[in-house]
């Protein structure tokens, strides 16, 4: 154990943090999101206020001789009324790009939702730290990934040896959009949500705007995907449509042109992949909304059930089935005019054989195998030789 006068205490800077939008100072320290200022100003949605501030993605990126490293932070937590604490969220180590520690975080405020109302009662908590021991005493990276699933305040970095930010590896940066599956639901840790694992395939730095239950063509989403550097960009688009019976079809098609179009505006001629969504038995061809299951809930059970009908798609409701042949007419139509525009059918990542072996536990979220697979598709279908992120010479 160090002495207290052994530590150097690096100050919090946008310079040692990759994958968030903004920063913004709090009494505590430093709070990453992931929308900017101007797109949370528009949102009036808790949901996504709360999904955007949970640092999916967000790494500290720094180079050390350290062999200790030790991370102050303030997390607020999620838990459900009447279902046991859910697990601490997890900061996954990397040295030079490999896995080289996890820990658990520790303290800080806990937020508890009832299902019923999705109101939230904040019990405040005291600031924990994670601490990494052991490293090579050496000039390596170091990446601390923030754990996915809880906000995360910054409040101190402490090293025994002096912190630098790492340079530019000259790696290409994947912007990526999508649900609660892309922003990370039940993954096992930070560095194992599908599409860290597809980034870490693929050799690129990952820009994660999954946001959990708010994948639904905000206009506010898109400008940030304008105005946001990228090399590759990719948009997974459906679920969250039909989990909320959001759109119709009349408006649906629209709003998708509408949300191209404005990525369109900041990035002309970028890779730029839409993606269907995965296989959802319960609302491959019911319309939403989605809603806890009520029956299950009184067993002490999360699951989710499609409260629309099969016939209300006569009139324009959305279902993953109509939403999957609207993104694939749509790419179709754009591409003649932007051939740097591709369309991949989510069923290539998770389909209906992948579902009979590896099922959605609550009807809706991938488990963390599930996590794992869809990544590797990813990578295998976007990123390889062929594929509309291949690498170009």
């Amino acid at each position: 154990m160090h002495t207290e006068h052994d530590w150097i205490t690096t100050p919090l800077t946008a310079d040692l943090l990759r994958g968030a939008l903004d920063l913004e100072r709090t009494e505590h320290g430093l709070l990453p999101h992931r929308l900017p200022a101007r797109a949370r100003a528009q949102n009036t949605n808790a949901q996504l206020a709360m999904a955007e501030a949970q640092p999916s993605g967000v790494r500290l990126v720094f180079r050390t001789a350290a062999s200790t490293i030790e991370l102050d932070t303030l997390r607020t937590k999620r838990d459900y009324a009447a279902f046991p604490p859910r697990p601490d969220g997890l900061y996954d180590l990397l040295v030079d790009g490999r896995p080289a520690g996890q820990a658990a975080g520790n303290g800080g405020n806990v937020l508890t939702l009832d299902l019923a109302t999705w109101e939230g009662e904040l019990t405040p908590g005291p600031v924990g730290t994670v601490r990494f021991t052991g490293l090579p005493a050496e000039e390596k990276d170091v990446e601390i990934w923030l754990p996915h699933n809880e906000t995360t305040e910054l409040v101190a970095l402490r090293t025994d040896a002096p912190v630098a930010p790492a340079p530019d590896r000259g790696r290409r940066v994947w912007l990526h959009h999508g649900s609660s599956i892309s922003h990370g639901s039940d993954a096992a840790s930070p560095t194992a949500i599908w599409p860290a694992i597809a980034a870490s395939r693929g050799g690129v730095e990952l820009i994660n705007l999954g946001l959990g239950g708010s994948a639904m063509l905000d206009p506010f989403t898109a400008r940030a995907m304008r105005d946001t550097p990228a090399d590759l960009i990719s948009v997974k688009m459906g679920i969250n449509i039909v989990n909320q019976d959001a759109l119709r079809l009349r408006t649906f098609g629209p709003a998708v042109h509408g949300f191209l179009d404005t990525i369109r505006e900041g990035h002309p001629d970028t890779p730029l992949l839409l993606v269907s969504p995965v296989h959802c038995a319960i609302h491959e061809d019911t319309p939403g909304p989605t809603a806890p299951d009520i029956d299950e809930i009184g067993k002490g059970r999360l699951v989710f059930a499609a409260m629309g009908d099969p016939a209300e798609k006569a009139g324009g409701k959305l279902t993953l089935g109509v939403i999957r042949e609207e993104l694939s007419r749509i790419v179709r139509q754009r591409a003649a005019d932007d051939p740097n525009l591709h369309y991949l059918d989510g069923l290539e990542l998770y389909g209906e054989s992948d579902a009979a072996e590896l099922p959605l536990p609550d009807n809706v979220h991938p488990d963390a195998a599930t996590h794992r697979r869809i990544g590797e598709r990813f990578g295998e279908l976007a990123f390889t030789e062929g594929g509309p992120f291949a690498a170009r010479s």
